[in-house]
C-alpha cells in the first residue's frame, strides 16, 4: 500500500539566520551553532530539568533530529544543483 507518509514538521525548517546572543546565553557549544541551533535550547532545558530521563523530551529531540535531516536534504540538493551548473559550463567550454 505504497506511498510516503510522512508528517512535515514546521518547526524542524532549519534556518540561516540564528540569534547568536541566545545560543550563547543557554550556553550552547560553538560545534552545534548550526542552522538547527535554536532547537536545541528548547532540548537542552528540557534534559536539564528531567535530569537526562530517556523518556523524557522524545518530542524535542525527534523535532531537532527531523531539522538536521532536512539540512542534510538542502545540502545535498544544493551540490546536485552546483553539479548541474559546473556541467553546463564545461559544455559550454568544450
Amino acid at each position: 500500500m505504497g506511498g510516503v507518509h510522512h508528517h512535515i514538521n514546521a518547526a524542524a525548517k532549519p534556518q540561516q539566520e540564528q540569534d547568536l546572543a541566545s545560543l550563547a546565553a543557554a550556553k550552547v557549544p560553538l560545534a552545534w551553532r548550526d542552522t538547527c541551533g535554536h532547537l536545541l535550547v528548547p532540548l537542552n532545558k528540557c534534559r536539564r530539568e528531567s535530569w537526562w530521563n530517556p523518556n523524557e523530551c522524545g518530542h524535542y529531540r525527534h523535532t531537532y533530529e527531523e531539522c538536521l535531516y532536512n539540512s542534510y536534504l538542502q545540502r545535498c540538493e544544493a551540490k546536485v544543483q552546483e553539479n548541474i551548473v559546473l556541467a553546463e559550463r564545461a559544455k559550454e567550454e568544450a
